[in-house]
């Protein structure tokens, strides 16, 4: 039998590998003799360098840059020849600030620009970044200004091909916009979010004005806190679901071939999940396999049989609370249950 395992992260719980490690062993525990074909995933948040290293290879770059409060931490990215892969979380990241921290009307998304001007000198000429888990709302304005701090010049960027990966497909302005959709998760107050779209507003005008077109109502636009939009204004960049270039990185319609089944998996399953988060992606690709999702929390569970998925599962059980759902060997536990009892329903013969 072969089963392929490609479940996102737990967020604050375990990793993508961990996730998947867990799921074999539910596997082997009723199935030992199966081909288990383990995919580290992501959708452009947490995980993302690595699952793009489990593709790919490369080396792992280390940088010293700013958070997003301007301190200095060290941070890292993937070269793979003339390929970069940033992750905007390693140096712009929500988790690197504490809960009091967080504010959306001064932190920065310049380390990211700082990881950039790195890769580029490094010689990278094409630079995947990954829009995910951003405690920013500046509209890529940070990222901009390390930019033009670096050694960079403009005529040296034109010669880079920049690809953004999300799966948010928000404008940068208004009621859908990065400020009123995003910033309330990163600390920002009602009055905060005002004042933050009016602000990328601003800088939108300017910007159109400049260039001569304007792409703040382009799609990823509004993701990272309206990081997408200056990637998409100034350098020009393509935009794509993270999860369909990961998949399409590592051949995985060839992986699936020949599999009796395909565990997916992420935190929380809703309606975020029927808009086209990572699961949707594995099941997009996986042609005529079944599909079954597992997930920490499940809610719209018919909509999503309906999409077609095979199964959908809760890991956890009635009245477990949040604490301990969230320990890793409980997760890790729950996910190799639930693992197993997914392998006997669809894989084991039935006497």
């Amino acid at each position: 039998m072969k089963i392929v395992v490609a479940i996102d992260s737990f967020k604050d719980c375990l990793t993508s590998m961990e996730a998947n490690q867990a799921a074999a062993d539910g596997i082997m525990a009723v199935c030992p003799d199966a081909e288990i074909v383990q995919v580290p995933v992501s959708d452009g948040g947490e995980g993302f360098i690595e699952a793009f290293y489990a593709a790919i290879g490369g080396k792992f770059v280390e940088v010293a840059v700013k958070d997003p409060l301007m301190r200095p931490i060290l941070a890292k990215y993937l070269l793979k020849g003339k390929t970069a892969v940033i992750e905007t979380a390693q140096a712009s990241g929500l988790t690197l600030l504490t809960l009091e921290e967080q504010n959306p009307m001064v932190a920065t998304s310049y380390g990211t620009g700082q990881l950039v001007a790195d890769a580029v000198c490094k010689g990278a000429r094409h630079i995947i970044v990954g829009l995910g888990g951003s405690a920013t709302s500046d509209a890529g304005m940070g990222m901009l200004q390390a930019l033009e701090h670096s050694c960079l010049h403009d005529q040296e960027l034109k010669h880079v091909r920049f690809t953004i990966a999300t799966d948010v497909k928000n404008p940068l302005c208004g009621e859908n916009g990065a400020a009123h959709v995003f910033a309330p998760q990163k600390g920002a107050t009602p009055e905060d979010i005002l004042a933050l779209d009016k602000r990328a507003m601003a800088f939108a005008e300017i910007s159109a004005k400049r260039f001569g077109y304007d792409r703040s109502g382009a799609e990823g636009a509004g993701a990272a806190g309206g990081l997408g939009y200056a990637f998409l204004q100034y350098l020009d960049a393509d935009c794509k679901p993270g999860i369909e270039l990961l998949l399409e990185t590592i051949g995985f319609k060839k992986l699936v071939r020949g599999a009796d089944l395909v565990i997916t998996g992420e935190g929380s399953a809703d309606h975020q999940t029927l808009m086209g988060k990572l699961p949707m992606g594995i099941l997009q690709q996986s042609g005529d396999v079944p599909v079954c999702l597992i997930a920490g929390r499940v809610s719209n569970h018919e909509e999503l049989l309906d999409t077609g998925f095979a199964q959908v599962a809760c890991i956890n059980p009635d009245g477990i609370t949040l604490e301990e759902a969230m320990q890793k060997e409980v997760a890790r536990r729950n996910i190799g249950e639930t693992s197993s009892r997914l392998t006997s329903h669809f894989v084991t013969p039935i006497n």
